[in-house]
């Protein structure tokens, strides 16, 4: 080796060496910071999560997130400082703080709801004006009047679903009722948002879109995360293998070829998307806007719901007690099938009551949805928050603490009834479909 080649060898080993120890340096400086000298400085919270961005991630990343957080707000109380730059409030009051039904309402925190630039804007990440225009378009769509002409196509998939549960169920054998309840909820979906169906009870099978949208929603958790390291991101997306690249770009292209052929057609039928479609011009949306608008309706109004079911299910299986007397109800209140229908349920007290026991217990959303302090800051719970704070309140965490739920962990319907034992709960706080304008649009 000449003396030049064992120079370079030295060089270059040093200049690797020198740039890792400078990202060392600026992490560890950094980390000072954000613990001593960040305007959140004074906010209680695990010393990882005050340091560092990277604790969050791993618990979300994990799954672990809801429980981990309720932990944290029984350590240290209301106000939770998740990340150097993100509070959490676990507090009843909060909500009316962080998700304003007025006009100077928090903006939302867009590495949540739109984990890339190159997402089209949509109904849930749209800024507010727009927003308002794609909400009162699709308003009509969830309207009572639209529901009750909507009943009998309802009304067929919740009797194909029965068919089909009595034959699969014949043989013994058990049934995984969650994707039962997931091919009831697209099938209707599916229906109502396109005026087609996607099969899925027909066939007894996942459709190819419903399949490749799951795992795509699942994918969420981890862009989510990489939206806090830009730069890793790019990173990590140039190092992903074509052997894993490409089936998730195909699975991109087949929801979005199918999509597109169902707004083809959709001109001349009166489901939800008709009125965006019919005023695309007006509202100057793209093609990929209305994809992007029908997806989200598609999976929020489809996923959601068959989680709800699953857990209401389940909650109800470990509760006979629960279960009998919800039979009952449901026998003494209908002499025949042809008296239930959208109207005759909800007479049905006990029965919303369990719906509404097991959004408490499992709401679809378990962490926050977090928005973003505007500048010169906010007071949230009487306290000042610093412009540029994300701020969220975590569901499952504030609906499972003993503070403001009697026995949080357990399935007690009665809480809903007025019963004196749940007299101090706070019901108040309970809005598993967020609250203000950017409140769900089908939670009625």
């Amino acid at each position: 080796m000449t003396l030049r080649e064992i120079y370079a060898f030295i060089y270059g080993r040093s200049g690797i060496f020198v740039g890792i120890s400078m990202v060392i340096v600026y992490v560890f400086f950094r980390a000072i910071y954000n613990v001593f000298f960040h305007p959140l400085s004074s906010f209680p919270g695990p010393l990882l999560h005050r340091a560092s961005r990277l604790a969050y991630v791993y618990r979300l990343t994990r799954g672990t997130l809801p429980m981990d957080l309720l932990e944290m707000h029984e350590h240290y109380g209301d106000i939770v400082r998740v990340a150097p730059d993100e509070l959490s409030f676990a507090h009843p009051d909060a909500w009316s703080d962080i998700y304003k039904k007025s006009a100077d309402e928090l903006d939302k925190a867009h590495w949540f709801y739109r984990v890339s630039e190159a997402c089209p804007l949509s109904i849930i990440s749209e800024y507010h004006e727009q927003h308002g225009l794609l909400r009162r378009q699709l308003t009509s769509g969830f309207s009572e009047k639209s529901l009750r002409d909507q009943e009998p196509i309802i009304r067929g998939y919740i009797d194909l679903l029965l068919q089909r549960l009595r034959e699969n169920s014949n043989n013994g054998q058990p049934l995984v009722i969650s994707d039962w309840f997931n091919f009831t909820t697209f099938d209707i979906i599916g229906d109502l948002v396109f005026s087609k169906p996607f099969g899925c009870l027909a066939r007894s099978d996942y459709h190819e879109w419903v399949k490749s949208t799951l795992e795509v929603t699942r994918l969420a958790t981890v862009l989510q995360s990489l939206s806090f390291a830009p730069l890793v991101k790019r990173i990590v997306f140039k190092m992903v293998p074509d052997s894993l690249e490409h089936p998730q770009k195909r699975q991109m292209q087949r929801i979005e070829a199918i999509l597109r052929q169902r707004l083809d057609v959709i001109h001349n039928e009166k489901n939800m998307m008709e009125a965006l479609v019919r005023k695309k011009e007006e509202l100057n949306l793209s093609i990929d806007q209305l994809i992007s608008n029908a997806q989200i309706l598609m999976t929020a109004g489809s996923e959601t719901s068959a989680s709800l079911l699953s857990a209401v299910t389940y909650f109800l299986l470990q509760n006979p007690a629960a279960y009998q007397k919800l039979t009952n109800e449901v026998r003494s209140s209908f002499s025949s099938e042809k008296e239930i229908n959208i109207s005759s349920v909800k007479q049905l007290a006990y029965m919303i009551a369990c719906l509404n026991e097991a959004l408490r217990m499992y709401p679809p959303v378990a962490v926050g949805l977090p928005r973003v302090v505007p500048g010169g800051g906010v007071q949230i719970l009487g306290q000042y928050i610093p412009e540029q704070t994300f701020v969220a309140i975590p569901q499952w965490a504030l609906y499972h603490r003993e503070e403001y739920f009697a026995e949080p962990n357990a399935f007690h319907p009665e809480r809903f009834l007025n019963d004196p034992k749940f007299s101090n709960d706070r019901r108040d706080g309970i809005h598993p479909f967020s609250l203000g304008a950017r409140s769900c649009l089908g939670q009625k």
